[in-house]
């Protein structure tokens, strides 16, 4: 094949989709036969509760994905992370304050914290003079700490075990049903499923103002929007993403679906809406390859689903057909084969 008569370095915005469709098909088989290893494990044949857990896991993940994009897109994804541990003073001060774990109180007092998270780390980034990540260092640890202490103390009073806010037990989800139709369905697949409709339905009423205030907050000021009240909304949906999501899976897959399946979908596409679609895609991706590796092994589903998010975007990394390793060190040797005018 003659690469100087038949291939030109620009390609489509098409071309680079199909690409990039092709190279996460590729990326997802990869990644599964990688962590599958030679077969050895016997398989394990799913029942009913394991299908719950693994619907769980996907709706937990995507409903992640879609503020992590923003949060990726504003390089504040260490808020994110910092948002998702700092909540745990909230929840264990809504249990001091009502003496119940019910849905409601522990989601107030986690969003409220939440926002305060953002709050703090901004005053001490303008008043405090202190940079804008020690900032955001200092009350993540501090906040996290106290959470700590706080939810050992309530660990005294009710089965609270710190554990499981902290590593999650999705395994378990299943035990916890409701009745809804008729169908028997566990309760945090419920309450994700109405926390992603939400999430969704935010995002597409004020997707004009999340897209200019991502790109350029300067601009969305000057146009009359707020960037300041985008910002701390967007600070509360990730608490309130983030409070309904610990009970299920824990702090471990709520930080890593916050960032990674956004990072991943930033490397393969340069657009907003295509990279919500890819980030949703990888979160799911990641959701059913991680469970049942998981269940191959016997072992942490959280854990392996973290763990096939970041070997998929260790892979993008590498492969992304624009901004992928690979691509970065053919371009230059492409444009070099080019005929010279």
């Amino acid at each position: 094949m003659n690469l100087r008569g038949n291939y030109r370095p620009g390609v489509s915005r098409r071309g680079r989709s199909t690409v990039a469709a092709a190279t996460m098909v590729v990326l997802t088989a990869g990644v599964s036969t990688a962590l599958a290893g030679d077969g050895a494990t016997r398989a394990v044949p799913y029942t009913s509760d394991d299908w719950w857990t693994l619907a769980t896991a996907v709706v937990c993940c995507v409903c992640c994905a879609v503020p992590g994009c923003f949060l990726v897109l504003r390089r504040m994804s260490l808020l994110g992370d910092a948002i998702s541990h700092a909540i745990l003073p909230g929840l264990a001060l809504a249990f001091f304050v009502t003496g119940s774990r019910e849905p409601l109180p522990m989601l107030l007092g986690a969003s409220g914290v939440g926002v305060l998270t953002a709050l703090l780390s901004t005053a001490l980034n303008r008043w405090g003079r202190v940079p804008e990540d020690a900032a955001m260092g200092v009350v993540f640890t501090t906040l996290f700490a106290s959470g700590v202490v706080l939810i050992t103390l309530a660990a005294r009073q009710v089965d609270l075990d710190p554990g499981c806010v902290l590593y999650g037990l999705i395994e378990f989800v299943a035990f916890d049903t409701r009745t809804l139709a008729g169908i028997a369905m566990p309760k945090a697949f419920i309450e994700l499923s109405v926390l992603l409709t939400v999430v969704l339905g935010l995002t597409g009423l004020f997707w004009k103002e999340l897209r200019i205030v991502s790109f350029d907050a300067a601009m969305a000021t000057s146009m009359g929007i707020s960037a300041t009240l985008v910002h701390h909304g967007l600070m509360t949906v990730v608490a309130a993403t983030s409070v309904v999501s610990f009970e299920a899976v824990g702090s471990i897959l709520v930080v890593a679906m916050l960032v990674t399946p956004g990072a991943t979908a930033h490397l393969l596409t340069d657009r907003l809406d295509r990279m919500l679609w890819w980030a949703g895609a990888i979160a799911a991706a990641s959701a059913c390859i991680g469970h049942a590796l998981a269940v191959r092994w016997n072992t942490s589903v959280a854990g392996m689903i973290a763990s096939v998010s970041l070997a998929m975007f260790v892979a993008a990394c590498v492969a992304a057909p624009r901004h992928g390793a690979i691509a970065r060190l053919w371009r230059p040797r492409i444009a070099s084969a080019e005929p010279r005018p």
